[in-house]
């Protein structure tokens, strides 16, 4: 009985995405969600919701990350570049940019804080904690490279991409 409860628990259904962000994207229904840790440490839980069956990176989807430790604002920048660099990205002055725009938009996380990312291709990324707008990027490159960090092939967490994406 205790085992089926932990089941259920790991397989349950993403908490439904704040009204302002359906609001402006209307349609999205959750695709796959995924449990991050560094070592033993809990770091969030994703869940990636698209208008559609399956992802696809020419289509809106929203990238939901429900933090379980303080992240800070300027870390979670950094570490973001750095994956867009690990990925391709090398024209250090645009990533300087992106790196400021980030530090601009991001808070400090605090353990419980939802970050809600999402991406409308050709045009922008808009990050939200909880119901409140916390800043647009607006940026198409910007916001593709920010997706990819967790979608494409290319990066640093295959199995949570896997899950992300319903792929296993």
């Amino acid at each position: 009985m205790a085992f089926a409860c932990l089941a259920a628990v790991a397989h349950a259904a993403p908490p439904p995405l704040p009204a302002v962000v359906t609001a402006g994207a209307p349609g999205l229904k959750a695709l796959g969600d995924a449990r991050f840790r560094v070592l033993l440490f809990h770091v969030y839980d994703a869940s990636l919701w698209t208008a559609g069956e399956k992802y696809h990176a020419d289509a809106p989807c929203v990238l939901d990350i429900r933090y379980a430790m303080d992240v800070a604002g300027a870390d979670l920048s950094k570490r973001s570049i750095e994956e867009m660099r690990r990925q391709g990205h090398a024209d250090g002055r645009k990533l300087a940019r992106w790196e400021e725009a980030m530090r601009r938009v991001f808070p400090d996380i605090r353990n419980g804080d939802r970050l809600v990312g999402v991406h409308l291709p050709g045009r922008e990324a808009r990050f939200y904690n909880h119901d409140r707008l916390l800043g647009v990027v607006p940026d198409a490159e910007f916001a593709r490279a920010f997706f990819d960090i967790w979608l494409d092939a290319r990066t640093s967490e295959p199995a949570l991409r896997k899950r992300l994406l319903q792929l296993e």
